[in-house]
């Protein structure tokens, strides 16, 4: 079953970044679109990090000793390059010790602008049993998603709970994926849902494509 939480929906600062990223009049400083991603990250990290366990353990100070709960284990950050690296540079600075996993997918287009995902690299730490979190700014129709998760795991590597991240999704994206993964223990962690998705699809309004904005325009 997949849970959704929509961080925007209620007063948090992090709409303002979103609103940032969208804004057609700031997001052309490149520096500050990744940041804001980055920040995102940090920012749904900590809310994440609520769900986790967590041990007492005692620390030893210059003037004593104080009980302090800490993370049972680091979870393993997952991204999909190369939009994906800001917000997971996010999370990183909030789980520092992390395992990380990387996959090399993207939208291969005919001369009819339709288009297929291609998956053609993954790196990954070993994830069974563990924490799994998978960030991807833009949640689009949701394939894409669904794809690199399933070409990560197998039966002899998987979570024993599963976090999916994007910064905006498309109402369709996010019901794509609860269909799709209704066999895990997941969440799916959303900045904004828009409602409309394009026959191409693009997330309107969305933001454009996150990669370039960040990155530079691909070839």
């Amino acid at each position: 079953m997949v849970k959704v939480i929509e961080l925007g929906a209620s007063n948090t600062i992090i709409n303002n970044y979103i609103a940032e990223l969208r804004d057609v009049n700031v997001q052309g400083d490149r520096m500050r679109f990744r940041r804001n991603l980055e920040r995102i990250g940090e920012l749904a990290a900590y809310e994440i990090s609520k769900t986790l366990d967590y041990k007492k353990v005692c620390v030893r100070t210059p003037l004593g000793e104080k009980d302090m709960n800490i993370l049972v284990d680091q979870p393993v950050l997952a991204t999909i390059m190369r939009a994906g690296l800001p917000l997971h540079q996010g999370f990183l600075n909030v789980f520092d010790k992390a395992d990380n996993a990387f996959i090399a997918a993207y939208r291969k287009y005919d001369k009819n602008e339709d288009f297929e995902i291609r998956i053609e690299y993954y790196s990954a730490a070993n994830i069974d049993n563990r924490v799994l979190i998978l960030v991807d700014p833009m949640l689009a129709t949701g394939s894409s998603l669904v794809q690199c998760l399933e070409g990560l795991l197998h039966e002899e590597m998987m979570p024993k709970k599963l976090h999916l991240v994007a910064v905006i999704a498309s109402a369709e994206g996010v019901d794509y994926v609860k269909k799709k993964l209704r066999k895990f223990d997941a969440t799916l962690w959303v900045g904004n849902i828009d409602d409309e998705l394009t026959a191409k699809a693009y997330i309107v309004p969305g933001l454009g494509d996150a990669g370039d904005l960040a990155y530079g325009e691909k070839e």
